[in-house]
């Protein structure tokens, strides 16, 4: 058997190239599973940005004599155990969870349950658990059969935005009522002002590039969709939260100089990655990076996992069909390395049409 694997240069994110290596023999309580789809989205851009202050690379670290930087940036999908040395862990069955770029991955299952399992390896141990969690399909409250693609895609930006919305509300949304989100065509900021419109008494004002207003309008998740050029028509008195998808460094700084009652700066993600900088000097709050698995432990730990989980499902749930329905992803399809390598391409320029979803097989 042979691994296909994508590496991403970690000091040029433009950079990538396909390896391919004979696969290991497995050790004792190990399981290797075949990626059969996963989703590229800005939220990859992300880990790749901040492969290093966040310990991205760390998940799937590249091994061998021609490693040296080069990493495998963690994606999000659906795999299948075609070989076990795990008696847990039957071969054919099926799981959600974070994947390297590749046509396999191998994993160490511990803590199995009914529901699923974690990644035992020694190296994903001080890593965020939220990240090493494998769900079984066959016991996923969040699984439906025809909507693989769309769970890839939105499930766990999905995720990161219903933690963003909640994070908000428990700080009563830092005394402030209007939310400035900018890459407001990205998922996860549209699926962050779907939550939030969900509130009453909240305006969700998306930022964007001139092409993307009227897709970002035709969601009806924001009160308004102005264009960056557009910031200045805002009242800069008026006390709000930035909740940053884009990253840009220029930006950041001309919200934080227009609004002197800018109440909190949450920093999320990097889907501008050619314009990110660092947040030294900035007017106003400190830019905070949100960090999704600080909010879930906080959750969990109030609510209990069980109702965190139900609480999140139900709102999924309402969420994938909104989406489903209304046709705001049209998924597109990568299925050999160098259709792949085209569609990070794509996601990294960040030119693609909002619409577009890419799906990615390696195996």
């Amino acid at each position: 058997m042979t691994t296909t694997e994508l590496l991403v240069s970690k000091t040029d994110l433009a950079v990538t190239r396909v390896r391919q290596t004979p696969a290991a023999p497995l050790q004792s309580g190990q399981a290797r599973a075949r990626v059969d789809r996963f989703a590229l989205t800005s939220n990859n851009i992300t880990y790749a940005a901040f492969g290093d202050a966040m310990h991205y690379w760390d998940f799937f670290p590249v091994q061998g004599d021609d490693a040296q930087g080069w990493g495998s940036v963690p994606v999000w999908g659906f795999g299948t155990v075609v070989e076990s040395a795990c008696a847990e862990v039957p071969v054919g069955e099926r799981v959600y969870g974070y994947w390297p770029m590749a046509s396999h991955a191998v994993l160490t299952p511990a803590r199995v349950t009914p529901s699923g399992w974690i990644d035992g390896a020694a190296h994903r141990a001080p890593l965020p658990p939220i990240y090493n969690q494998y769900e079984r399909s066959s016991a996923d409250p969040f699984y439906r059969a025809d909507t693989e693609d769309l769970q890839a895609l939105l499930r766990p930006l999905f995720a990161t935005s219903w933690l963003i919305d909640d994070f908000m509300a428990d700080s009563d949304f830092f005394g402030a009522r209007t939310l400035l989100l900018s890459s407001a065509s990205s998922k996860t900021a549209y699926a962050t002002a779907w939550c939030l419109a969900q509130r009453a008494g909240i305006e969700v004002i998306g930022l964007t590039s001139p092409a993307n207003v009227a897709f970002c309008e035709s969601l009806g998740c924001y009160s308004r969709v102005l264009t960056y050029e557009a910031l200045a028509s805002l009242d800069g008195d008026t006390p709000s939260v930035y909740i940053d998808f884009a990253g840009n460094a220029g930006l950041r700084r001309r919200i934080h100089e227009h609004f002197p009652n800018l109440r909190y700066s949450c920093s999320v993600g990097g889907a501008h990655v050619r314009e990110l900088g660092g947040a030294k000097g900035l007017p106003g709050p400190r830019a905070t990076l949100f960090f999704a698995p600080a909010q879930a432990k906080k959750r969990a730990g109030e609510w209990g996992a069980a109702t965190l989980v139900q609480r999140l499902v139900d709102d999924w749930t309402s969420f994938v069909t909104a989406a489903a329905d209304k046709g705001w992803v049209q998924v597109a399809h990568s299925e050999d390395p160098a259709a792949a390598q085209a569609a990070w391409a794509q996601v990294l320029a960040g030119g693609n049409d909002p619409r577009s979803g890419q799906i990615v097989r390696l195996a």
